[in-house]
Order: structure tokens, then C-alpha cells, then sequence
């Protein structure tokens, strides 16, 4: 099996509009694993997914749909956003377009899980494949993002290990996955589901968990104290010695840009020198003159402006997991219930509470914010992914809005290929590749990508 599967995974789960509900034929004996529209790198397997008297089988096509939106939001963000800067990454606090790419994967995550093991033969098998896609998703992360392609500015390739960083995009994905995999796995009970408390009570263990995870990383990001610390980065004239900043803490429970636990686990855990080097704060106020956007730093520029700090961090990669299982719930909600409106019914309740729960938590002090992936951020971001995900079922699923979506479909199966292609800058490096006689006389820079 590929790795495609962690972001496409089995989506047959719709039966014929003209009938209530929907079996499964177990035409294969890893059913249960190799589900409907995953993709490998080599070869797709599939069970059959019918509803009952041979009727028409048909495609959830709304989740391959939903999926290539968030893939095409991500490209738009990531070549527009340097430009307008409004819907580029937040600085700190609050939430732009570009915020919500991560959750919305992270969502679908969970939705595929729960139509790729909702008929389970063998839980060890299906534990070891899950630990296997794991992996190969996190080593596809660190080559990818470790620094081994040092970007479009230069042909210098290779990997420093004194500076590899270790987490990312595709690291965190690969852990939220993980943990929701195992949860959906192990975690369920044999109980029927007649209702959306009966749905809730069937796998409340799941919903403990998330619970757990929630109280572990709030204990953590407000309990901990953090302490002063400080940090180098090169001068500009490579002879000098290196210019070293302390930033002044000595606090508890601060969620602002210098003191907060979550920059302080990655410190302590990886070393400073494998955090992200552009941190997503050198954009706010206090770093940037031309704020929100890049810009020279203000003269009273605070000391921990220019300081390495991970987006993808490892605290901030707890509450991914909460968001991958809200999605599993939706996806136990395509499962359990066979009617639309019911469907449409048990996805739009929890959106909507969930969206008054995140803005409730910001207007408390609980403060929006990607890079720390707080709780109120996966409160809105989560809402806001249910109620766009059961619209796209709507238009798409149930009334066969198909033709104007045949491209965002096509984009949603082949989303991590786009990833590792768009975003990770592959093309563009590969093109740099190819120049006349320099290497600054490549393709990107005759056509002014680069200088």
C-alpha cells in the first residue's frame, strides 16, 4: 500500500438515492483494509459496497470533492497569499482562509477511516498496516520537509543532520491518522445505532479519548513554566561570531509568541536548531513593519522575533487528533445512517455547536490560533469543515452536481501527489534543474520566478 491512502481513503459509502440503506458484500478477504478508492502507488483494491437488490453502486464522490477544494484553497493560499497578505497564515492570533487547509485534511482524515474499517476482520492485521501507513507517510514527511530540497533560490540539495527538522505537514498528519486509526480500530463496541445518542454511546471511548487529549494538552500549554532562553542565528558576515538574543520569560500559562509551552516542548525535545527558521510570528506587529505581511524589523523589535519555532510542533500535533476524530464521527454518521436527511441532520447539529463552542472560547481568552492548534481553533475550524463537507454532499451526492466538480474530484484523488509536487516545490525545483551554460540561466528565472 501507498501512502495516498492517509489523505484518500475508502469513500464508497452512498447508497441509491432511491433506497434507505446499503449492505456490504465481503468480496475480499482484506475488506476491511483495502477499501474502495484507496490508491497505492501502484494499484488500487477495492471491496464492493452495494446497496441491497443489486442496485446501482455508487461513489462518495463528495469527499474526493471536498478533498481537491481544500488541495486547490491550499495552491491559491500558497501562491497568492505572499501577495494578499489577508489571506495568507494568520501572524499569531485569529484565522485567515490559509488556516483552514490543515483541519480540512485532517477532517477527511477521519471520515475515511471510519468507511475504511467499518467492517473490521482482524485487528492485529489491520493495527500493523495502520503503524506501516504511518510511517511511510513520516519519512515521506522528513525527506520532504527536513530540509533535503533547500528551495527554489539555489541547486543545493542534501541534508544537514546537525539541522534536519523532524516534524511537518505530512509528520503530523501521519500522527493524527495514526492515533484515530488505532482508536477506530479498538474502540467500538457492538452496540446498535438507532440515534445520534446511540452513535455517541458506540464509541464513547473514542470520544474519551479525545476528551483525555484535550484536558492533557490545556494542563500543558497553561501549566507549564516556561523559563528564560535564548538562541543564535549567523551574521551577515559569515567571519563574525553569531549574533545571540535571550528572550525573558519566566511565566506560565503565556500564549503569546516568545513564552508559550508549546515553542518550549520543541526547544527541550528536538533542539532549537531543528525548528521551522521562518516563524510564522515575524509577520505580527512587533516583528513586522509592513504587518501582515514581511517586512525589516520595527527598531523595538522584541527579542524573540527572529527565533526558529515549528508550526507542526509536538504539543500543537495533540489537538490534530482531536480534529481527525471529529472527523471519524462524521464519517460513523455516513455508516450508521442511510438517509440523507438524517445524515445531513446528525453532521449539521455538531458543526454548528462546535462553532459556537470555538468562538465562545475566544471570546473567554482561549484565543484563535493555528500555530499553537488550540482548542477554540479546532472548535471552528472542525465546524466549519462539517457544515462545507455536508454542503458538498448535498450538491454533489444528492442532487449530482457532478460536471462542475469533475476537476476538484480529480484533484481530491490525487491529493498528496499534488502536495509533494505543488507545494513542496518539486516542479519548480526539478525546472530549476534544466539551465544554459549558469545555473542562474534556468527555466524560473527567464520567466521571473526567481532572480
Amino acid at each position: 500500500m501507498g501512502v495516498y491512502e492517509l489523505i484518500k481513503a475508502d469513500e464508497n459509502g452512498i447508497p441509491d438515492p432511491n433506497r434507505n440503506f446499503l449492505s456490504i458484500e465481503e468480496g475480499h478477504k482484506d475488506a476491511d483494509l483495502e477499501s474502495a478508492g484507496q490508491i497505492s502507488m501502484s494499484k488500487s483494491k477495492a471491496p464492493v459496497f452495494a446497496a441491497e437488490d443489486n442496485a446501482p453502486k455508487r461513489r462518495l464522490v463528495s469527499l474526493d470533492v471536498f478533498r481537491g477544494s481544500t488541495v486547490a484553497l491550499m495552491i491559491l493560499v500558497d501562491d497568492v497569499g505572499g501577495i494578499v497578505p489577508a489571506i495568507n497564515h494568520s501572524p499569531w492570533n485569529g484565522v485567515t482562509l490559509a488556516d483552514f487547509v490543515m483541519p480540512f485534511f485532517l477532517f477527511m482524515v477521519g471520515v475515511s477511516l471510519a468507511l475504511t474499517y467499518k467492517s473490521l476482520l482482524n485487528k492485529g492485521i489491520a493495527t500493523r498496516k495502520a503503524i506501516l501507513r504511518a510511517l511511510k507517510l513520516l519519512v515521506l514527511g522528513i525527506f520532504l520537509q527536513g530540509g533535503y530540497f533547500h528551495g527554489i533560490h539555489n541547486l543545493t540539495f542534501g541534508v544537514d543532520l546537525d539541522k534536519i527538522r523532524w516534524m511537518g505537514i505530512l509528520q503530523r498528519i501521519a500522527i493524527a491518522y495514526l492515533l484515530a486509526a488505532i482508536c477506530e480500530i479498538c474502540l467500538k463496541n457492538n452496540d446498535g445505532v438507532t440515534s445520534g445518542f446511540s452513535l455517541l454511546r458506540k464509541y464513547r471511548f473514542q470520544w474519551l479519548v479525545a476528551i483525555i487529549l484535550t484536558t492533557m494538552y490545556m494542563v500543558l500549554l497553561y501549566g507549564l513554566y516556561v523559563p528564560d532562553w535564548g538562541y543564535q542565528i549567523p551574521s551577515e558576515n559569515s567571519s563574525l561570531v553569531p549574533m545571540t538574543f535571550l528572550v525573558k520569560c519566566g511565566v506560565r500559562g503565556d500564549t503569546g509568541p516568545g513564552c508559550n509551552t508549546v515553542g518550549m516542548i520543541d526547544r527541550k525535545v528536538f533542539g532549537i536548531q531543528h525548528l521551522y527558521k521562518r516563524p510564522i510570528y515575524a509577520r505580527t506587529k512587533e516583528c513586522s513593519i509592513n504587518s501582515p505581511d514581511s517586512g525589516p524589523l520595527p527598531s523595538d523589535a522584541p527579542s524573540w522575533c527572529q527565533a526558529p519555532f515549528d508550526p507542526e510542533g509536538l504539543l500543537s500535533s495533540v489537538m490534530p487528533i482531536v480534529t481527525c476524530l471529529i472527523g471519524l464521527h462524521f464519517g460513523h454518521v455516513i455508516v450508521h445512517f442511510k438517509d440523507h436527511k438524517d445524515r445531513i441532520m446528525q453532521w449539521m447539529i455538531p458543526s454548528f455547536c462546535l462553532l459556537v463552542l470555538g468562538f465562545s472560547l475566544d471570546m473567554f481568552g482561549i484565543h484563535i490560533n493555528k500555530a499553537l492548534y488550540s482548542v477554540s481553533y479546532t472548535c471552528i475550524t472542525a465546524g466549519a469543515a462539517g457544515i462545507l463537507f455536508a454542503g458538498t454532499y448535498v450538491l454533489v451526492d444528492i442532487h449530482g452536481y457532478r460536471r462542475p466538480t469533475m476537476l476538484l474530484e480529480w484533484m481530491g484523488m490525487n491529493a498528496l501527489m499534488i502536495f509533494v509536487l505543488a507545494a513542496c516545490n518539486i516542479v519548480p525545483i526539478l525546472l530549476q534543474g534544466f539551465y544554459w551554460k549558469k545555473p542562474q540561466n534556468n527555466i524560473l528565472s527567464l520567466i521571473g520566478i526567481v532572480s
